[in-house]
């Protein structure tokens, strides 16, 4: 079919509606004046009749999608960011352009190398997404749209994180159950997440609340169960009575739950508890294999808290052969023993206190018993104890030296879970030691000696052994090892190494979570459900509120928790179920194989995809979540069903988003709509009080949560996308200012006036359609050397992900290259829009298609700055007279000395007229100084 220079329509391609009622297809036309086609032989353009493609002299058009027509026929030159985002969200949709096949799939190509870049997947709440929750996924987005550019198979999928407490939560208080809420949630996440044009691979999404998830997670805790990693044990526990639950020590903050602010106490109760104490050294040594923020890599170790030292037990005076047995990493210092101070828990508590102090004792216990482990360590909270009426033994002292009666005192800052739950107080060589001493009045001895000028109280350095009998004079490594020694060879102690780290909690007294695959016999026995019989999937209930006396909701569906084997054994089900953090530790492995039914993933998936190349999410996670999940993998690591020892072997921590907010004189947060603007400033509505403006974090409470879909709506979602990465660096937190928004809009624009033009009635530019040809001469030269510098720059700001810095160089690029468009070539243009693709995905295919290009920009290479255009030939050459900058003049690099000066004074001849140089001053490249009189 001929389509004349006078615009004669071409045929559709692929017409068509997609279910939100979204036109799709690929019906295009060309129209350019009689002139304009005359002078570049295109009074006809021509379609293939085998594949579709459509043909100009020299350029291949392709089958573009469909480009909109002002009223009169001519092509649309208006920059329409919603239509033609919507055009091309439609078109991924229907091609499935990001899917990426594995391992026995169709199209897999085995022999590209892949990369696997993850999202830490979101919890779905009722409210959706705000603006500050996409901020990492953009990241990720523009890294995968790259990498699939430079030929990666790209594995990059979303999925929810849905069991929860929240959840379960909002269904009590409206009835609604939590499935359908979930549901509900998902779509929203789901609707957001394509509406910011994010190129998921959906094929693969996945929801940790749909049993065929589950089943899997199940069928994991039962190679937990198997190999003695899951088991059930009494542990004292925070139990919140309005929430009527166990939490973990991390969900409650000084002694209230972190969600609700809720009271919270300590109750021992039969839990289910994972073994990730096994792993406790493994996890330590593996971190420094990891390419990993040093900040969490600090955090890990300091949660696990691996230490090396000596176990020691000190006789309990009056008791018989009763000791006090303490862990101490600083065995030297044990001649400095002053006191022994014992965590309110230990069982010693009630053994060892006398008659007199008993009262006191029992009170501090109860209060101790309502603060949280980071409350009670807090080193900057204020020492409190009580003393049992007890004394133990210094062993390192004969009978009878008043060095050896030490007393026993109760405080808070000592946990039973640390350690035995004791320790050796040395207040000349522990800081908090020190403070509990001196408020306390008790004795404190150095044993090793200050380096010379310190002022402090207690002395954590290195020094020779003072006050230590036999260990006098020794370094305190060397006096460490001699302790130990003695203590063995006395049998007074051993070596030991020690872990903060304690057996996971996994249980909670809740319904909306994982059921627990094991069974309870009458006689005591306990097994797992059978595999063949997973997933054990959670009942119908109307009713989950948890029970007054703390029994778990699933206990009240008798029908479900009764079960008879094959043997006819009756049998009960477990009625707990699995905390929000079971789906999360393994997730990342179910992307790589989602729809199979037969296991959790196949072996040649999982060797393919290997570890994630590339995990990215925020810092609140750097310790539970990671932790867990590496726990778990190292499982399945020594059950051979998985090929590497680590999960996630880059992490990347992305900022958080804040906002504006306003605090008052008592420090308070005042929420945006108690506040109003009384000209230049905003005072309180309820008392007039001027407010200090602030950054906060985002939140519902103080009315300043700001959601993407009224910014996308106003501005399209590549100018969202680009000041999401325009505000900063992608590792810091910045504050979100509407103001600035417009700025990435007009930026756009201006990317658009470059190709299509003013009053362009073709699809770009009539040049942008000529192929390029010979190497670029005077202001093309220019803008080559501009681009290509754009080019490196985009390219560097990958290695930190400083996205901020490409979309400068592209801003500074098009600046320069709308002052010289008659020099823009199609060449430029083609590699503008590659590198400006992955950040505003749409208006880089909307111009890749208006180019004439067939399958879409993310098919294309990845633009490579070229370093002949690089390397410029010339510099600035400054002119100064009598040491005064008078004119500056491009100066080629290789210019001899008497060229620069002849350049130079031509540059300042004036301000030389009539003087008589006598001296000249050339500093190379970069100035010439001329001395006149």
């Amino acid at each position: 079919m001929r389509v004349t220079a006078r615009g004669r329509r071409m045929p559709s391609l692929r017409p068509g509606v997609n279910a939100q009622g979204a036109l799709f297809g690929a019906t295009w036309f060309v129209n350019c004046s009689r002139r304009w086609a005359h002078q570049r032989h295109l009074s006809t353009i021509r379609r293939d009749s085998v594949n579709g493609a459509w043909h100009a002299p020299g350029i291949e058009l392709g089958p573009f999608l469909d480009i909109p027509r002002r009223e009169h026929g001519t092509v649309s030159n208006i920059y329409d960011a919603r239509e033609i985002e919507k055009r091309w969200q439609a078109y991924w949709a229907e091609q499935a352009t990001f899917h990426t096949p594995g391992p026995g799939e169709a199209g897999f190509d085995p022999s590209r190398p892949k990369y696997y870049v993850l999202d830490m997947f979101p919890y779905p709440s009722g409210d959706g997404l705000h603006v500050g929750h996409p901020m990492g996924y953009i990241g990720t987005d523009i890294i995968a749209r790259r990498k699939r550019m430079e030929g990666y198979n790209v594995l990059h999928p979303m999925g929810y994180d849905a069991f929860g407490l929240p959840a379960e939560q909002y269904a009590i208080t409206t009835g609604q159950h939590p499935q359908e809420t979930t549901n509900r949630n998902i779509a929203t996440y789901r609707r957001q997440l394509q509406m910011v044009g994010l190129s998921y691979d959906w094929e693969r999404e996945l929801t940790t609340s749909e049993p065929r998830y589950y089943r899997w997670t199940q069928w994991i805790f039962g190679r937990l169960f198997d190999r003695g990693l899951a088991y059930q044990a009494e542990v004292p526990v925070w139990w919140c009575e309005a929430l009527k639950t166990v939490l973990a020590n991390e969900e409650v903050i000084n002694g209230r739950s972190e969600r609700g602010d809720h009271p919270c106490e300590r109750r021992p109760l039969k839990q289910w508890m994972l073994k990730i104490t096994a792993y406790a050294d493994r996890l330590v040594d593996d971190l420094d294999t990891l390419d990993w923020p040093e900040s969490v890599k600090t955090m890990q170790r300091e949660w696990i808290g691996r230490s090396h030292g000596a176990e020691v037990s000190f006789p309990i005076r009056g008791h018989g052969s009763g000791t006090v047995d303490v862990f101490t990493t600083r065995p030297d210092t044990i001649f400095g023993a002053t006191f022994m101070v014992i965590a309110p828990e230990h069982a010693l508590v009630d053994e060892i206190t006398t008659a007199e102090q008993r009262e006191e004792v029992q009170a501090y216990v109860r209060v101790a018993a309502a603060k949280s482990d980071l409350e009670r360590t807090d080193l900057a909270k204020d020492k409190s104890g009580v003393f049992t009426g007890a004394y133990a033994t210094n062993p390192l002292f004969e009978e009878g030296d008043e060095r050896s009666r030490i007393p026993i005192w109760v405080a808070d800052y000592v946990l039973a879970s640390y350690g035995s739950g004791a320790i050796m107080a040395v207040p000349g060589q522990d800081q908090r030691d020190w403070e509990f001493a001196e408020k306390f009045d008790l004795p404190i001895i150095r044993t090793v000696k200050p380096g010379e000028g310190f002022e402090g109280q207690a002395y954590l350095g290195d020094g020779p052994a003072i006050n230590s009998g036999f260990l006098d004079g020794l370094e305190v490594t060397e006096a460490k090892e001699k302790m130990i020694e003695y203590l063995t060879s006395k049998g007074l102690g051993t070596a030991k190494t020690n872990f903060r780290l304690r057996d996971w909690l996994f249980s909670r007294q809740r319904y909306w979570g994982e059921p627990f695959p094991v069974l309870h016999g009458e006689d005591g026995e306990r097994i797992r459900v059978p595999d063949e019989e997973l997933p054990v999937v959670l009942p119908e209930m109307d009713d989950f509120t948890p029970s007054d006396d703390g029994a778990a909701p699933l206990s009240r569906a008798p029908e479900w928790v009764s079960y008879t084997d094959a043997a006819g054994k009756q049998w009960k089900r477990e009625t707990d179920t699995m905390p929000g953090w079971a789906g999360s530790c393994w997730y990342y492995l179910r992307f790589m194989d989602p729809s199979n039914d037969q296991e959790a993933f196949s072996a040649e998936a999982e060797k393919y995809w290997g570890q994630v190349d590339l995990y990215v999410g925020g810092m609140e996670h750097a310790v539970l979540h990671l932790l867990y999940a590496r726990f778990w993998h190292k499982v399945l690591y020594d059950l051979g069903l998985v090929g590497s020892t680590e999960p996630f072997q880059r992490l990347f921590n992305q900022g958080m988003l804040t906002a504006f907010a306003y605090k008052d004189s008592t420090g308070r947060l005042v929420p945006a709509d108690d506040t109003e603007e009384q000209g230049e400033k905003v005072v309180a509505k309820d008392s007039g009080e001027v407010l200090e403006q602030v950054i906060a974090k985002m939140s519902k409470s103080l009315k300043n949560v700001v959601n993407p879909d009224a910014v996308i709506e106003e501005y399209g979602c590549d100018t969202f996308r680009l000041y999401e990465m325009f505000m900063g660096p992608l590792a810091e937190s910045k504050p979100w200012n509407p103001r600035d928004v417009p700025g990435c809009r007009r930026f756009l624009e201006r990317v658009w006036r470059l190709f299509v033009g003013e009053d362009s009635s073709s699809s770009v530019r009539p040049q942008l359609l000529e192929p390029s040809t010979g190497e670029p001469e005077g202001d093309s030269l220019t803008l080559a050397r501009e681009l290509h510098k754009m080019l490196k720059r985009v390219d560097d700001s990958f290695k930190q992900y400083n996205f901020n810095t490409a979309i400068a160089g592209m801003m500074s690029f098009v600046n320069e290259a709308n002052k010289l468009t008659h020099a823009f070539t199609r060449d430029q243009a083609e590699l503008f829009v590659q590198a400006l693709s992955p950040f505003a995905p749409h208006m880089g295919e909307e111009l890749w298609a208006r180019l004439g290009h067939q399958g879409g920009v993310s098919a294309s290479d990845w633009p490579k700055p070229l370093e002949k255009y690089l390397a410029v030939d010339e510099f600035e050459l400054v002119v100064q007279v009598l040491g005064k900058v008078r004119g500056k003049v491009s100066a080629s690099k290789s210019a001899s000395k008497e060229e620069l000066l002849a350049l130079a004074r031509a540059t300042v001849a004036e301000q030389l007229e009539g003087k008589t140089v006598v001296k000249e001053i050339l500093v190379p490249g970069r100035l010439v100084n001329f001395v006149a009189k």
